[in-house]
């Protein structure tokens, strides 16, 4: 075996989760959803998958497609600029209706909100052009640099993609005991609704 994959992988592993950490759409929406107990599975799937997917046309080298369609980057720009403002518009209502609030740890999870929470998770992997720009690109630039080890740095990558997730969205647990209080949840809709809205506005001001 060579010697340098398990580096490779190791530096794939820190650079991905460096990308992934800091608080985004993504990771806010896990966060509730571990918080809630609900579609756990599914969405920690989707997100990890979709990263993997990503990393893997990164490390492919299409990269290069990225960079070649400026005019797509904007229509999912756009297209996820509205999607945001309007989840954080929600996510703002919810933290000012404490009623509703209180009714989460209840809610039911029937086929339709399963539903709603795979189709809202899809949307705000895909439609966010930051993730094509920081995986696909950023990422397979960096990958590229390990010539024949690139793939066992992609691997690192999606590794880490699939350890943060599913800590994301299993530790969220934890926080059961606290977000038995309808308060907490309000804080935690006012986080989600400020970093939901200040992505979206950032993406519209951007792509205008």
């Amino acid at each position: 075996m060579n010697s340098g994959i398990l580096p490779a992988a190791v530096a794939g592993f820190s650079t991905g989760l460096s990308l992934i950490v800091a608080i985004g759409a993504q990771n806010a929406f896990v966060l509730r959803q571990g918080a809630r107990r609900h579609a756990v599975l599914a969405v920690v799937g989707i997100c990890a998958a979709s990263d993997a997917v990503l990393i893997a046309l990164g490390v492919a080298g299409l990269g290069a497609v990225v960079t070649a369609w400026p005019a797509a980057l904007t229509v999912v720009g756009l297209a996820g600029g509205a999607f945001l403002t309007c989840y954080g518009v929600l996510a703002a209502r919810r933290a000012l209706r404490p009623a509703a609030a209180a009714g989460l740890t209840t809610q039911g999870t029937s086929a339709g909100s399963v539903r709603t929470a795979v189709l809202t998770c899809l949307a705000l992997t895909w439609l966010n052009p930051h993730v094509y720009l920081d995986t696909v690109l950023l990422l397979g630039s960096v990958a590229a640099d390990r010539g024949s080890l690139r793939w066992a740095f992609g691997l690192g990558a999606m590794l880490a993609s699939l350890t943060w997730f599913t800590g994301l969205g299993y530790g969220a647990r934890l926080l059961g005991g606290v977000l038995a209080r309808p308060a907490a949840w309000r804080v935690l809709d006012s986080l989600v609704a400020a970093t939901m809205l200040a992505m979206g506005i950032m993406l519209l001001a951007r792509t205008f």
